[in-house]
């Protein structure tokens, strides 16, 4: 049995990104655990709110109870803020993740490889599939915490396929439903969505898991605007959209391989 640790920018991209491979992955038996660079700081802040309860304090809950939902045995936090959107004053902030020395972060991710013996780490593509901040950031640390952990894991980025992206939305215009959503325009950074599908590795089925998805998802339920969204998915559509998780992997010949990155056989 192999240790995965799952390297998320804020608390709920766990749940739209790769909430299927961890729950197939602790199934069968694998560690997973999972770490947020940031407590998520700038999303929606709920109307709920207990008295001294900040939105931190919310969103560690709510990623507490997405851990429970995909069998996560450990959730682990590196301590930044949350860096905003691109251009926000606060991607400058001292305490922001985006600000933070590259080796400061990874030195932090690294002890927590070595705690786990990490067979396996899992971060973002090179620009985090839409390019936010602290999504760019997640893929710089991913690769400089392998360097610097005792034992390098395996590593493998996750990301959105955009010709299957394209392919959806073109299906939706065909039945009348138009999208209000173009993966081939200007993201966050100015780049397209996600990655080519030409340039993916592993294609991962997680259908049998789609209810522990959208139970992660429901976990982060203050975060009305993109959870609720994918909640008020027609359940062909949500099925459709969480299916399959995308994962690039620096080194393998070119070509998409439909199967389980854990599975010996296909490492």
């Amino acid at each position: 049995m192999s240790t995965i640790v799952f390297f998320h920018a804020h608390p709920d991209d766990e749940a739209s990104q790769t909430a299927g491979a961890m729950a197939k992955a602790s199934d069968e038996g694998h560690r997973v655990v999972v770490v947020y660079a940031t407590g998520g700081e700038y999303g929606e802040v709920p109307d709920d709110l207990a008295p001294g309860e900040t939105l931190r304090d919310r969103r560690r809950a709510e990623a507490e109870q997405s851990a429970r939902a995909t069998g996560t045995a450990r959730v682990a936090w590196l301590g930044y803020h949350d860096s905003g959107m691109t251009g926000w004053e606060q991607n400058d902030a001292p305490e922001s993740f985006h600000s933070a020395p590259v080796d400061e972060a990874a030195t932090r991710l690294a002890a927590i490889l070595d705690e786990e013996h990490a067979d396996v780490l899992v971060g973002y593509d090179w620009h985090g599939n839409y390019g936010h901040p602290d999504h760019v950031k997640v893929h710089a640390v991913t690769y400089r915490a392998a360097e610097l952990a005792a034992r390098s894991p395996r590593v493998l980025e996750e990301t959105a396929n955009r010709d299957a992206l394209r392919a959806g939305v073109q299906a939706a215009k065909a039945a009348g439903i138009d999208l209000p959503f173009d993966p081939d325009g200007p993201m966050d950074d100015g780049n397209p969505m996600g990655t080519p599908e030409a340039e993916i590795h592993w294609a991962v089925d997680v259908s049998d898991y789609l209810d522990r998805i959208r139970a992660s998802m429901e976990a982060h339920r203050s975060q009305v605007s993109d959870i609720g969204g994918f909640m008020r998915m027609p359940q062909e559509v949500f099925d459709g959209s969480f299916g399959t998780e995308y994962f690039v992997e620096r080194g393998r010949p070119a070509g998409m391989v439909h199967g389980w990155f854990l599975d010996d056989a296909n490492a």
